[in-house]
């Protein structure tokens, strides 16, 4: 297998740097969580944070932590409406601001993820990557990536994998702070955001082998 650059900073900087960043930043943008959490509570509803399993690194399963961005609206059978539906401006708002992530900032703090990394995907997936694509897990995922920064949901799952073992490869504080600077950019940019796509359309369903 391939080494990994940029060792003594993945093995011995980078975590400390993750936890002292987003425990500044937390306590910096405390004020704004709580008010996010407030209008989201407001707008809609309960609970306040969306909670879901993910892989991290070695493929240990954690919780991620964001704001909500779609209601619980359901239909007259008691059944949840198309995604599509129950996601409101607000909610488009939070999304293409980025600011649903922040919760993320107590995942990067307890150590979970990482600030930049491949995003943590579904717990379902890790039976569908090739051997390859499962390179993507010997890092700690991450609030941003070299995915996010090169086209984010306009690229194809392959596209993203391909990129995401790029990054697994290089991994040194040079390219992070790259994607860091990419990031910001992209953010007030709001670039590679699709709302018109279905997430249940959008699932990972594995990569077809070359016939």
């Amino acid at each position: 297998m391939e080494k990994q650059k940029g060792g003594i900073y993945r093995r011995f900087l980078k975590r400390p740097m993750d936890f002292i960043l987003s425990l500044i930043a937390i306590i910096i943008l405390s004020p704004l969580l709580v008010v996010i959490a407030i209008l989201v509570k407001t707008k809609l509803g309960s609970p306040i944070l969306f909670k879901q399993r993910r892989p991290g690194k070695n493929e240990k399963i954690f919780t991620m932590y964001k704001f909500r961005t779609m209601t619980d609206e359901k239909d007259v059978n008691g059944n949840l409406l198309p995604d599509s539906e129950r996601l409101t401006k607000f909610g488009k708002f939070l999304r293409s601001t980025s600011l649903d992530e922040l919760p993320e900032l107590f995942n990067i703090l307890k150590g979970d993820m990482s600030f930049i990394g491949p995003r943590p995907l579904l717990v379902e997936y890790l039976e569908l990557y090739n051997d390859n694509q499962k390179r993507r897990h010997e890092v700690r995922p991450g609030l941003s990536g070299l995915a996010q920064v090169k086209g984010r949901n306009s690229l194809s799952w392959e596209e993203k994998f391909n990129l995401d073992i790029q990054y697994v490869k290089k991994n040194s504080f040079g390219e992070d702070l790259k994607i860091v600077l990419l990031t910001i950019r992209s953010v007030f940019k709001r670039e590679g955001i699709n709302f018109d796509n279905k997430v249940k359309d959008n699932k990972f369903k594995g990569t077809k082998k070359p016939s």
